[in-house]
């Protein structure tokens, strides 16, 4: 049976999709992709991070066992600090990809309001906007993405300071707290994914 036409009964087809619409529905879409590009991103930022840290705490540990104990030079060290340049050459490179990918977030969040702008030009002095899905405004869609990029915004700071600090910190703890940050990254909450699962279920990428 053919679906009704009246405004806001259902996801328009995407075919019949144009103009403003469209725009929301590709942001959308891009938000998905460009979260798990992110996600992929930070797990092997957490990997070379790891190694990094356990490269300290290891050189930090036999430092100390050697004034303790008046022990000899490691004979790897060279091949440590090799491999420990390495591994933050990595880090580096993984962090400027997750920055990469902030700003495609914030290229997003401005394409939304450039939406939320032309609405509000071509309904200037009317009492009611479009819908063009189902529930939400369209303001509502750039206040979403005003959120997500904030938090990873935050993030991608958070993250530069560890990397700056990572390799130099003598304090086996503080290692241990830049490890926990990395995986855990407390700027980006976990209400990011009802945000995402909610846009995309407005737009018609998951079914309701």
């Amino acid at each position: 049976m053919e679906q009704g036409k009246s405004p806001g009964s259902g996801t328009p087809k995407k075919s019949a999709l144009t103009g403003s619409a469209r725009k929301v529905k590709d942001n959308a879409a891009d938000w998905h992709n460009l979260m798990l590009k992110w996600e992929s991103c930070n797990d092997a930022a957490f990997s070379a991070a790891s190694k990094i840290v356990n490269l300290r705490i290891s050189a930090l540990s036999y430092e100390k066992l050697s004034v303790d104990n008046a022990l000899p030079g490691n004979e790897n060290a060279d091949k440590d600090k090799a491999e420990l340049e390495r591994v933050c050459s990595e880090l580096q490179g993984l962090l400027e990809q997750m920055k990469q990918i902030q700003v495609k977030m914030e290229r997003l969040t401005s394409t939304f309001k450039g939406v939320c702008d032309l609405e509000a030009f071509q309904c200037s002095g009317k009492d009611s906007r479009p819908v063009l899905f189902h529930t939400w405004p369209t303001a509502l869609f750039y206040e979403t993405s005003v959120k997500m990029s904030d938090m990873y915004k935050r993030e991608v700071s958070l993250k530069s300071v560890i990397v700056g600090e990572m390799a130099h910190t003598s304090d086996q703890d503080l290692l241990m707290v830049y490890l926990s940050c990395w995986l855990y990254q407390p700027y980006i909450d976990n209400g990011i994914k009802v945000l995402l699962e909610s846009m995309l279920l407005e737009t018609g990428h998951r079914p309701l």
